[in-house]
C-alpha cells in the first residue's frame, strides 16, 4: 500500500508518532512519504527527553523514506531546507495525496 503522512505539529509526540507509523509502514513493505507542513518544518528541532522527534525522521531517511516539506512554511519560519526536509511546493503535496492510497495526518 502507498501511505502518505503530512505531520503538522512541532508538538513533540505527535510528531514522534507520525514518524514512528511512517517507519512500522515502511518496515512492513509499504512504499511511504512523509510531507511537512505548518509546524510540522521544525521537525528537526523537536527533541524531547521521550519524544525525540528528531532521531525518528533521521531513522526515516536512513532507511530511504522520502520527506518533502513546504517551502513556504520554511521561509515563514526564516528557515531554509536541509537534506532531511528539503524544500518542496503545494504541487509535491497535491502529487503525494494523489499517489498515495491512503493519507494520514498528524
Amino acid at each position: 500500500m502507498k501511505f502518505g503522512i503530512l505531520i503538522e505539529t512541532n508538538d513533540p509526540e505527535k510528531a514522534w508518532n507520525g514518524v514512528r507509523f511512517a517507519i512500522a509502514a515502511h518496515k512492513k513493505s509499504h512504499e511511504v512519504k512523509i510531507f511537512l507542513m505548518s509546524a510540522g518544518v521544525e521537525i528537526e528541532s523537536i527533541t524531547h527527553a521521550k519524544y525525540n522527534a528528531k532521531a525518528q525522521i533521521d531513522e526515516f531517511v536512513k532507511i530511504g523514506g522520502t520527506v518533502l516539506a513546504c517551502g513556504t512554511c520554511i521561509k515563514a519560519r526564516n528557515s531554509e531546507g536541509t537534506e532531511v526536509c528539503p524544500i518542496s511546493t503545494m504541487n509535491d503535496c497535491v502529487a503525494m495525496v494523489e499517489w498515495a492510497e491512503k493519507v494520514v495526518s498528524f
